[in-house]
């Protein structure tokens, strides 16, 4: 059994909560909302995050950061979204360094520092580990990495079948994640490759916009599967740009996860597109989302990525222009059915 921290009281805390407490482990989670930790802790559920589900008395729910770190963490969690992540980070940091003091030639009890954010962060362009690995001390820097791949909180908490992906530069931390976080129905696979998971972590949900306004817009699976197959061209450019291994992206966190959250009823991105191409306006959809759709802010920040890095993503472009520029849904998509013939590998 570990002690296992996370911080980050939304759909993802939540249900990676639920998780890490069926494999037995004593699971803390930090809410940055008093009213919503509260509620988590006395009432035992929050349907605005996750609908019907009920929380078991052992898991610990506070709006006291220091109470995650009374009894030092193996793991820590953090479950925030993207915009956040730097901020968390500085704010836990002085009770990680209290709860792991380094001492010459002492082992750290902490065996990993997991991300779950998707997305890149505004201005600097970073992605999240690399967030996390500005904000902490060097000697936790192997520590870090991101879990990824087709899961929703939904799911996950109701214990349907789940398969992600776990990247970092450390065998020990990823075999420690593997081994703790898996069970019956809930398996991870490993990989060295930070850089790939992270893109196709955010990039997908771009593309999961674009689907979202072709099914609002009415269009069928043959629009769907073009914009699919395209968009993960687009991944995959961005990728290899960056330097991340191709193989990747025909993996759990590009191709699984960019099928997953387009075609899904519970992805928030998708239903921001849908809404979009039902001609409703940016501003009046997210006013009456609780949680975030990660990818309205992505597309500005990798829009600017690629244009820094000079390379080719019209899916994205059209959903810029779509998201930012005010561009019709139906002139998007015909804007990318009209683009000049070319090779398919081009």
């Amino acid at each position: 059994m570990a002690n296992i921290s996370i911080i980050g009281g939304g759909s993802w805390g939540q249900a990676m909560a639920l998780l890490l407490h069926r494999n037995t482990h004593k699971v803390k989670v930090w809410e940055y909302n008093e009213a919503n930790a509260t509620q988590l802790q006395n009432e035992r559920r929050n349907d605005a995050f996750l609908q019907g589900i009920v929380f078991p008395p052992e898991i610990y729910f506070t709006h006291k950061m220091t109470e995650l770190f009374t009894e030092p963490p193996q793991i820590i969690i953090y479950a925030v979204p993207s915009s956040f992540i730097r901020k968390t980070v500085q704010q836990s940091r002085p009770y990680i360094e209290r709860a792991f003091p380094e001492k010459q030639g002492k082992k750290s009890a902490l065996t990993a520092i997991i991300n779950l954010a998707k997305g890149l962060e505004e201005n600097t362009l970073k992605r999240m580990s690399e967030v996390i690995r500005e904000e902490l001390p060097a000697a936790f820097g192997d520590k870090i990495c991101t879990l990824s791949g087709p899961s929703h909180a939904e799911e996950v908490a109701r214990g349907v079948p789940t398969v992600v992906v776990v990247a970092g530069d450390n065998k020990d931390t990823l075999y420690e994640v593997r081994k703790e976080f898996s069970n019956a129905v809930f398996r991870v696979y490993s990989t060295f490759d930070l850089v790939g998971v992270e893109i196709g972590a955010a990039v997908k949900n771009i593309i999961a916009l674009a689907a979202g306004v072709v099914d609002g817009l009415g269009f069928g699976d043959n629009t769907k599967g073009a914009l699919l197959t395209r968009g993960l061209a687009e991944i995959k450019r961005l990728g290899m740009a960056m330097h991340a291994d191709i193989e990747t992206f025909s993996g759990l966190s590009g191709l699984g996860d960019l099928v997953t959250t387009a075609i899904s009823q519970h992805s928030r991105n998708r239903y921001v597109g849908y809404q979009l191409g039902k001609g409703e306006k940016l501003e009046d959809i997210l006013s009456k989302m609780v949680m975030v759709a990660e990818g309205v802010i992505t597309t500005k920040n990798i829009r600017e990525l690629k244009e820094k890095l000079q390379i080719s993503m019209p899916i994205t472009e059209e959903m810029f222009q779509l998201l930012f520029e005010g561009k019709d849904p139906k002139e998007a998509i015909f804007a990318l059915m009209t683009r000049s013939l070319k090779n398919e590998a081009d």
